[in-house]
């Protein structure tokens, strides 16, 4: 009787802690970027990744802290009415979203971080430089999640990066007699 009890209770616990383990993949990096990028493709594609950075919010739940509080300054000394750094969508490499499709691909990883590269394609034409249709994401761990560090991306063959953007960009607003 022991036995079968013993028994029950295994079952009961391996049943109970399944639906910890159907959530386990949205934590890994390609699962998160093959999200983020299935919503970006939703439709027509022509939407973008814009959700990921909107706003205080949205920058929390995708971005480091490290890369949100750089945001965060940008915003703060970007006068009203303007763009700052960033002034086009990261996570489609354009001013117009055009994403048909998308390979996610893992770089390199380890334990608290990792680089994803994500190859887009798009519906109405092939970009002249094919380095400019893959986006690189440095990933971090943070509190156990995995968080955006970095966004880089080519225009024209030509690299970028988000945090180098946002690095010069407060650079030159934070220089002395500048309003």
């Amino acid at each position: 009787m022991i036995d079968r009890r013993l028994l029950l209770l295994s079952l009961a616990g391996v049943l109970a802690s399944a639906p910890l383990h159907a959530q386990v993949p949205a934590q890994d990096p390609v699962g998160i970027m093959t999200a983020i990028y299935a919503r970006v493709a939703k439709g027509k594609g022509e939407d973008g990744g814009n959700f990921v950075i909107e706003d205080k919010a949205a920058r929390a739940k995708y971005l480091s802290k490290s890369l949100a509080a750089q945001w965060a300054k940008m915003d703060a000394r970007t006068p009203k009415g303007e763009v700052g750094a960033v002034d086009f969508d990261p996570i489609t490499n354009s001013q117009d979203p055009d994403v048909a499709s998308f390979k996610v691909t893992p770089e390199k990883q380890e334990a608290d971080k990792t680089t994803i590269a994500v190859t887009i394609t798009g519906h109405r034409n092939e970009r002249k430089d094919q380095a400019d249709s893959v986006i690189r994401y440095d990933l971090v761990r943070e509190t156990g999640q995995w968080k955006i560090d970095d966004i880089r991306g080519a225009v024209d063959g030509k690299p970028w990066s988000i945090r180098a953007m946002l690095s010069e960009f407060l650079k030159i607003t934070g220089k002395p007699g500048r309003k």
